[in-house]
């Protein structure tokens, strides 16, 4: 069973922790945030991974950076910084085996898509960058590996280009609904989005990645039905770059996890019955018939004869009170008296 067929019958939501470059350029920062994704009890991590010049033109490497959040004079050499090698990503990859997490990465290029081939990673992640960049979709689906794409920046007929493009090799693959601002108005979320995406797209998984504050339109997400989760996590918000602020610190992704998986058990089953833990409330406050006055034996039963109380003990259920009606009293009764099926003729 590959990720998706697993996805698709969980009943858990798959939750991804995206590390993205939170890590500040450490590989021992990218251990600890794997080590908060594991305890708060994500399902997986996720980094990024870059060829600088297959990513960006010698111009925009050469760009001055300059600011609170550079990591360099230039933007390819903050790139840089931040960038682990193949060395780094294998041995992050046996950290998070050790720990029993899947560690996965966006690639952001075909080398490192190649390179994530290569080191076996569950699935393979295109950001929203890429959702306009039909070069790199193809080759990832041609790959056979299963993916992940975000649909940040992206209009409907976009997202439809990129199902049919993968449909053709694969229907491994997951669409996520994503909103790239950092953080995203509440009101640019559009949650709605996903359920005209399971609409579209029925035979494939539909998911949300988050960039808003807080936690409760995640949460919504999932009781919407997205299959798949994806926040950015980081160990304080206050440190330097870019993603920090609308990403979840750790406390945060562990409260986020926990209420997902109530709304989870919340969601249930789509059958309305009345379930076990109502019964002590019925016991205590679940209406009876009652007679409404005293009556005589042999007397025909009307609907003025009857009313609807709290009895104890319990007696016959309102809902059948019509089958009551016109049946002859076996017995003298009482006001307040619970109706029974032993008072009545052909009951």
């Amino acid at each position: 069973m590959d990720l998706m067929d697993y996805i698709r019958s969980s009943p858990r939501t798959f939750i991804i922790a995206e590390i993205g470059q939170n890590h500040q350029g450490s590989v021992a920062t990218a251990k600890e945030l794997i080590k908060v994704a594991k305890d708060s009890g994500a399902d997986c991590v996720k980094l990024q991974k870059t060829c600088a010049k297959e990513k960006f033109t010698k111009s925009a490497l050469s760009a001055p950076y300059v600011g609170p959040n550079s990591w360099g004079k230039t933007y390819g050499e903050h790139k840089d910084y931040l960038e682990f090698s193949a060395d780094d990503f294998l041995e992050l990859q046996a950290y998070a085996k050790k720990l029993d997490i899947h560690l996965t990465a966006s690639a952001m290029d075909e080398v490192s898509l190649k390179f994530l081939e290569d080191i076996k990673v569950p699935f393979i992640k295109i950001g929203s960058g890429d959702s306009n960049n039909l070069f790199l979709i193809e080759e990832a689906a041609k790959s056979g590996t299963p993916l992940i794409i975000s649909t940040g920046m992206s209009n409907m007929q976009t997202i439809e280009k990129i199902y049919k493009l993968v449909s053709k090799y694969h229907k491994k693959f997951a669409l996520l609904h994503c909103i790239s601002a950092y953080p995203t108005p509440y009101d640019s979320v559009h949650l709605k989005v996903i359920q005209e995406m399971q609409k579209k797209f029925q035979d494939i998984i539909i998911g949300y990645s988050g960039h808003e504050l807080d936690l409760h339109v995640t949460v919504a997400a999932v009781a919407l039905g997205a299959k798949i989760i994806e926040r950015h996590i980081t160990l304080d918000k206050a440190q330097k770059g870019s993603d920090h602020s609308c990403s979840l610190e750790p406390n945060e992704l562990q409260l986020l996890i926990k209420q997902i998986r109530d709304v989870e058990l919340a969601l249930g089953e789509p059958d309305k019955e009345i379930r076990k833990c109502e019964h002590a409330c019925f016991e205590k406050l679940g209406k009876s018939l009652v007679y409404s006055k005293n009556l005589k034996v042999g007397h025909e039963i009307r609907k003025q004869d009857l009313k609807v109380k709290v009895s104890i003990p319990k007696g016959f259920d309102p809902l059948k009170y019509e089958e009551i009606l016109g049946q002859k009293l076996l017995k003298d009764v009482v006001e307040d008296e619970a109706v029974h099926v032993k008072h009545h003729h052909s009951l």
